[in-house]
């Protein structure tokens, strides 16, 4: 089987994320995204960078700090198991995923309490809207 590997600049890579080099960088000497393949001019980045980089954006913007988000990235070695729940502390933030069915039906849930991972939610919410679709040509 072969596989061919997307190789990315950096430039190209922050053009995708809409990041700064600085950031990327940063993210880079903090441990939480991969270092380049290759060295100086040579380096390039492939697609485990992309998509390291646009999980820490869509953690980010969920209201994760970059401490949580490492930890996060740590617990998950590719094994997509959500992490044991922090102990709560007094002004934490917690996340939730809202999914609207259809007007009046909305399913609120908080995955990490939940145990599940993103793909088991995206999973979850597609069976729910097949489910809901279904009743909904039976009722007419």
């Amino acid at each position: 089987m072969n596989t061919v590997t997307k190789k990315r600049t950096l430039d190209e890579l922050c053009a995708l994320t809409q990041l700064n080099k600085r950031t990327v960088r940063f993210y880079i000497q903090q441990g939480l995204v991969d270092r380049p393949i290759g060295e100086k001019r040579g380096a390039y980045y492939s697609e485990t960078h992309l998509e390291q980089l646009l999980t820490i954006q869509k953690w980010k913007e969920a209201g994760l700090s970059l401490e949580r988000i490492k930890e996060l990235l740590k617990f998950d070695q590719g094994e997509h198991v959500v992490p044991p729940l922090r102990p709560k502390q007094p002004g934490s933030v917690e996340v939730w995923s809202h999914i609207h069915i259809q007007d009046g039906l909305e399913i609120n849930i908080q995955p990490e309490r939940a145990n599940m991972t993103p793909e088991q939610l995206r999973s979850f919410s597609q069976q729910v809207m097949q489910l809901a679709a279904c009743r909904a040509i039976q009722c007419r």
